[in-house]
């Protein structure tokens, strides 16, 4: 899914200090089948959490964080930083490089450790300028180690094309192998599994809506229909017509085994004129079985932003539902440039069976602070999310009330202590903290400060 990086406040592109340590050697898996999580990068069945760093000393261009999961949760003393001046990564870092920028994992290699694909979407290749890089770091018993570059196609492989700019894995095909859609040259790319460490993937397609003035900008992945195959989302501008002004639009692309088959498009904003754009994230909020779409949208209406809920059917998605600072039992009120929906996360973090949906507004003004920023969670239930389900977490869980500390702009949901409840990441000026999953909402007790948190986390 896409996060509007490019709006994160100054303070987070400052390279400051990191040290990387390796994690602990664990045991290997019992067998080389896809590991069972997307992020579980040596293979001990817990699962790990990686996302954008800080620059380790005097190295430039980006860096990955993982902190590696334990019995009780993540383990801030096995923490790994990579860039591209790691052993065994391709490439070497730069000034204007942004590796990390964009992330996602999956066992592409199916051999029982999950890998991290790492996009860079500003680096040079050669006379490319701003061509852009996706890597794919290989999980091993040990941890992420050494890493393989995958090939750009047509206009993902020229001078800016920001190849990697957006990244999304998921089973597309059913095939049993992981896939991976890129974001590249303002297309979506379709790399089918599966992947080798000498570069080699299935066949690669770009997915396009052929003579639609389509220009793709984001992904989202999930199973929205049920079928058990992964289903796709692209977020994207589309000029129709004689309009010089193009839609923002959603696009669902059912999974199928010849690749993905182009399903229902929805409109965002009938006159798109850019901004920070969409993101989204899929997750079944109502418990009928289908994935449900939930797309943030920051920029709506001057900054106040919404949220879109576009529900998943056995078809796919067909009706929506739209949520605001002003939707009934939601706390606080729609002001211009709060960007509500500046970053969206799902799971069930009160293990009840429904998954609900974090929402980033990290530049709310709070008691005369100003972008001092927050979190909505949306409980999921019966019907689906509900503004009277919804619950505001203060940036002060994270530390004295501030200014400009931007809490909530990067949001992850996940079960990372393995007790059925999904714990919240979140990220802020100069850090990040994750908050315990418990029955009610995310909580402050036993919360973990997340080291050299420096932008978005992994998908």
């Amino acid at each position: 899914m896409p996060h509007p990086r490019k709006a994160a406040p100054a303070a987070l592109a400052a390279a400051l200090l990191a040290a990387g340590l390796t994690p602990l050697v664990l045991a290997a898996p019992a067998t080389a089948a896809v590991a069972k999580q997307y992020d579980d990068f040596n293979g001990d069945g817990h699962r790990d959490l990686a996302y954008l760093g800080y620059n380790r000393e005097n190295h430039r261009g980006g860096a990955v964080t993982v902190v590696y999961g334990g019995t009780s949760g993540l383990d801030t003393s096995h923490v790994q930083v990579i860039d591209q001046d790691s052993a065994g990564v391709p490439g070497s870092g730069e000034e204007d490089d942004l590796f990390g920028d964009s992330l996602a994992g999956a066992d592409l290699n199916k051999d029982g450790y999950a890998d991290l694909v790492v996009g860079n979407p500003t680096e040079h290749v050669g006379s490319a300028r701003y061509r852009g890089t996706v890597t794919v770091l290989w999980g091993s018993r040990s941890g992420l180690s050494g890493g393989t570059t995958l090939t750009p196609k047509g206009s993902a492989n020229g001078s800016q094309a920001h190849f990697g700019s957006d990244l999304a894995t998921g089973d597309f095909t059913g095939d049993g192998s992981p896939d991976l859609a890129v974001i590249g040259g303002e297309e979506a790319w379709l790399y089918r599994g599966p992947f080798t460490k000498s570069g080699h993937t299935g066949t690669v397609g770009k997915i396009d809506k052929e003579g639609g003035g389509w220009y793709s900008t984001g992904l989202a992945a999930g199973r929205v229909n049920s079928d058990g195959k992964a289903d796709l989302v692209i977020l994207g501008e589309q000029f129709t017509g004689a309009s010089s002004t193009p839609a923002l639009r959603a696009w669902f692309l059912k999974g199928a085994s010849s690749g993905l088959a182009s399903g229902a498009t929805k409109t965002l904003e009938s006159a798109w004129h850019g901004g920070l754009g969409p993101n989204a994230a899929i997750a079944d909020f109502d418990k009928d079985g289908y994935g449900d779409i939930a797309i943030g949208q920051p920029d709506k209406d001057k900054g106040k932003g919404a949220v879109t809920v576009w529900r998943g059917t056995s078809s796919g998605p067909s009706g929506s539902k739209t949520f605001t600072q002003a939707t009934a039992g939601v706390s606080g009120s729609p002001e211009t440039d709060d960007d509500f929906g500046y970053d969206v996360s799902a799971a069930d973090t009160n293990g009840d069976g429904y998954a609900d949906l974090a929402v980033g507004v990290p530049h709310e003004d709070v008691d005369g602070k100003q972008d001092q920023g927050g979190v909505h969670v949306f409980r999921g239930g019966s019907g689906g999310l509900s503004g009277t389900r919804s619950a505001w977490i203060p940036q002060t869980v994270a530390g004295a009330a501030d200014s400009d500390t931007a809490f909530g702009y990067s949001l992850h949901l996940r079960d990372l202590t393995g007790d059925g409840k999904a714990d919240l990441a979140i990220g802020l000026s100069g850090g990040g903290v994750l908050l315990r999953g418990t029955s009610g909402t995310p909580a402050a007790t036993g919360a973990t400060v997340l080291p050299d948190l420096g932008g978005a986390f992994l998908d």
